[in-house]
């Protein structure tokens, strides 16, 4: 039932945001095409890109009426000028799909195929996304960053506790937070505490955290916090996560720290787009 409720969920976004392209209909189509079936394919113009959306893209096409075959699978690499989708349908119905369709295929794929780049150079530390995501596409976003082998870290608020440098300026220090968090959800939830540096890390794990973040520290900070932290017992107690500042030039750096794994905003929130074209094929 869960997951037919997401199902139904997915889709109701995705006709929302065709909706939001179509308005009253296509007017240039509706005008300038017959009524006819029609063919076409969706090609990659990107080399070595790692493919993410083609569900949604084809549930976009299945809301116009329109019949599909996908020709790859999420989390593969795709050649360019390779196919990925074939679609049949009114020709009408096609045109007026392919917009919103590919827009979301190359937003998801670009982000898998950054995500995927990043993983392999911070191999054997996991990738995990942040909530900065664009309004109304967390759930498109996470699922390209599992994609492309990184980990969806938390979804919403209420998924996790998660304290961050505010609510310690609000509440207190990292072991009044981590009880009162504690206290508040119960053991079922995991607690999550910032750090700003060494000392509030190894309190906030004494206190009880789930999982330490280390943010903004500079790689030689990170190593140097998480063998205090291993050397006073502390490490098998919490995870430790690297955050902030992050980027290509220093990924393997923060990653010789060995760290449970690292996160980084930059893979949702300014992801390159993989190019993608759909082309009527000719009878």
């Amino acid at each position: 039932m869960a997951e037919l409720e997401s199902f139904l969920a997915v889709r109701e976004m995705l006709a929302g945001f065709l909706q939001e392209d179509i308005g009253t209909g296509d007017i240039t189509s509706n005008s300038v095409i017959k009524d006819v079936d029609a063919r076409a394919e969706i090609i990659c113009k990107a080399d070595g890109a790692t493919v993410c959306g083609l569900e949604e893209s084809a549930a976009i096409f299945d809301i116009c009426g329109c019949s599909c075959k996908i020709l790859a699978k999420d989390g593969t690499k795709a050649k360019r000028g390779g196919r990925v989708m074939v679609i049949s349908g009114s020709a009408r119905a096609i045109l007026k799909a392919e917009r919103t369709a590919l827009n979301l295929l190359m937003r998801m794929s670009g982000i898998a195929t950054e995500t995927r780049a990043l993983a392999d150079m911070a191999k054997p530390v996991r990738i995990a996304a942040t909530r900065k995501t664009a309004p109304g596409l967390r759930h498109f976003d996470k699922k390209a960053v599992v994609a492309g082998g990184g980990l969806a870290h938390r979804m919403r608020l209420d998924d996790m506790v998660l304290i961050k440098d505010n609510h310690l300026v609000l509440a207190g220090t990292p072991e009044e937070c981590v009880r009162l968090a504690k206290q508040g959800v119960g053991s079922a939830i995991k607690v999550e505490c910032e750090a700003r540096d060494q000392k509030e890390a190894i309190s906030a794990i004494k206190a009880g955290a789930d999982i330490v973040m280390l943010d903004n520290f500079t790689p030689a900070q990170a190593a140097k916090a998480i063998k205090e932290i291993t050397k006073l017992g502390l490490r098998k107690r919490a995870l430790v996560e690297i955050s902030g500042g992050v980027n290509y030039k220093n990924i393997r750096q923060y990653a010789k720290a060995k760290p449970d794994y690292i996160s980084m905003g930059y893979i949702t929130h300014s992801p390159k787009a993989v190019d993608f074209s759909l082309e009527i094929i000719k009878s």
